[in-house]
């Protein structure tokens, strides 16, 4: 496509009203910043990559303003939400809100967080999470956490799980946030709804010889002698150190390293037995370490393997992975040496060959928002500018982000910085990541004004949805108000227009202290702030 056309899919007033229930669509109200907190974990309007928000009462301001307006079952469904259609980036803000919800003075606040436990907690560290939010929340109060209710949402948690699911998750994740099974299964007094479900109870809590022992010489079903069957194989693992034993349980059983002896992980062929049917995304995480260890080794079967996983267009679209993870594991596999510890390998061409066709074909994954985008870049190529938490340059981090723009969106303007103005730039679909990333930083540029691509796009009477700017420089120029430049481009264009800025090297550093709903600040970047920018464009926070 040609960024500098324009081309009118939509009427300048398109915009439908915003989910987030505001009659006026751009003011701050408190659904919106619950919607923000549940996305990220803050309800202010700074996203910082890499950085977990420590969740408190005193963050969720806007949560405790809706429950007392008797608006709690809302709440629920707005958690329910966002950890079921994957907007939120970071999952620890919603089950911070559930545990909030359970524990508010309203009785059908109550009942619905805890009916919707299942459905927002949907792996035991989840629930652990849960718990342990509740445990904090209830500090310094006399009554504990363990009444009624949460006894009977944890049985059913339980009790509702398929029982091949069950022994999996139990025997993978056995504890996370100083709870366990048994904690759980303990204080809840779990009456096991299923058979299969008792043997698992009896397997968590009394342990392995205690079932071996009621199950002997009892006649038990299909479905208990097939958990019964699994159980087995996981201590038998445990209790063997024949590494060939060891690879035929995992491959026979798909069994997974956190079911293993960490003495059974110094084995180059066990690793490599479970590379086979490790999740890609973790896979992906790994690939210095396995490089390092001569688990991977040039020419070989199991590296060919490996390199056929990784770009294989069904896995990729299985795994929804997006370009920008893709982008991330390129960057630190070519590294050569881990952020901690001594790990250091000699990147292997035929895996930086498999991520980079894999970077192209996760573009896929990417679904258009259907917006009319502005995306104005300023970056150098000074080797100072690298994002924090990561070894991606800015410039090539911000070639990435607008190929993504570029690529998916059928309506898109892409602008460089030029000694304070505005320049046109044209991207093509079939470009590498190497010609955008050149194509971007060929103009030397000055200070970041961020209400240029705004005037610009008013001046030359293109509507715009979303403006993104992105620059490495950690402080903003902003002669004029970008509110009041953003307020004058709705006026004239009809859309409900919104800015986001992104400091690709700052740590915390914001615009302006505004109530405006259409401005957000990024600051750094990972795969989370794409998707920020996806909810803020589709009205979501």
């Amino acid at each position: 496509m040609q960024c500098c056309t324009m081309t009118a899919t939509s009427p300048p007033g398109n915009h439908t009203p915003n989910s987030t229930g505001n009659d006026c669509p751009w003011e701050l109200s408190d659904k919106a910043r619950l919607c923000r907190f549940l996305c990220y974990g803050s309800e202010g309007d700074i996203y910082t990559a890499r950085d977990e928000c420590r969740l408190s009462v005193e963050s969720a301001g806007a949560l405790l303003a809706l429950l007392q307006e008797g608006r709690g079952c809302e709440v629920v469904e707005e958690i329910k939400r966002f950890t079921e259609d994957g907007r939120a980036v970071r999952l620890n803000p919603s089950l911070f809100a559930l545990a909030l919800c359970s524990q508010h003075s309203e009785l059908k606040t109550r009942q619905a967080a805890f009916k919707a436990l299942k459905e927002v907690c949907r792996v035991p560290a989840h629930l652990f999470s849960f718990i342990q939010y509740k445990k904090e929340l209830k500090e310094g109060m006399k009554c504990g956490i363990w009444g009624r209710a949460l006894r009977k949402a944890v049985s059913d948690w339980y009790n509702e799980q398929d029982a091949m699911s069950l022994a999996l998750a139990v025997t993978k994740c056995k504890q996370r946030e100083g709870w366990s099974h048994q904690d759980l299964l303990r204080l809840s007094h779990t009456k096991p709804a299923h058979e299969t479900i008792a043997l698992i109870s009896k397997y968590v809590t009394k342990g392995w010889k205690e079932v071996q022992v009621a199950y002997a010489d009892k006649e038990n079903s299909e479905e208990v002698v097939k958990v019964l069957s699994y159980l087995e194989v996981v201590e038998k693992v445990k209790h063997t150190c024949d590494e060939i034993e060891v690879i035929n349980l995992i491959e026979e059983h798909r069994l997974e390293r956190e079911q293993l002896l960490t003495d059974h992980l110094k084995s180059k062929q066990v690793w490599r037995a479970l590379l086979k049917e490790m999740p890609l995304t973790s896979m992906l995480r790994i690939l210095g370490k396995m490089t390092a260890d001569k688990v991977l080794e040039p020419g070989s079967s199991d590296m060919a393997a490996v390199c056929e996983r990784i770009q294989n267009e069904t896995t990729l679209k299985k795994a929804k992975i997006h370009p920008f993870s893709i982008l991330l594991a390129i960057e630190n596999y070519k590294r050569g040496q881990g952020y901690r510890g001594k790990t250091k390998w000699e990147p292997d061409s035929s895996i930086l060959k498999a991520l980079d066709s894999a970077f192209y074909k996760c573009f896929m994954n990417v679904e258009p928002v259907g917006k009319r985008f502005a995306v104005a870049v300023d970056v150098s190529t000074s080797l100072s500018s690298v994002i924090p938490g990561t070894s991606l340059s800015t410039a090539v981090a911000a070639a990435a982000i607008t190929m993504v723009i570029a690529r998916t969106e059928a309506d898109a303007q892409i602008l460089i910085y030029s000694e304070g103005a505005l320049v046109p730039c044209t991207i093509s679909a079939d470009m590498t990541l190497a010609q955008v990333t050149a194509e971007l930083v060929k103009i030397p540029s000055g200070s970041t004004d961020c209400t240029l691509p705004i005037t610009w796009a008013t001046e030359n009477g293109k509507a715009v949805d979303v403006f993104v700017i992105l620059s490495n420089n950690p402080v903003w120029t902003c002669p004029a108000s970008p509110v009041e430049m953003l307020k004058k481009h709705r006026q004239k264009s009809g859309a409900f227009s919104k800015l986001v800025m992104c400091g690709l090297t700052s740590i915390g550093h914001a615009i302006a202290d505004t109530e405006d709903r259409g401005l957000l600040n990024i600051c750094g970047f990972d795969v989370g702030a794409v998707s920020i920018i996806r909810n803020l464009a589709q009205d979501l926070i």
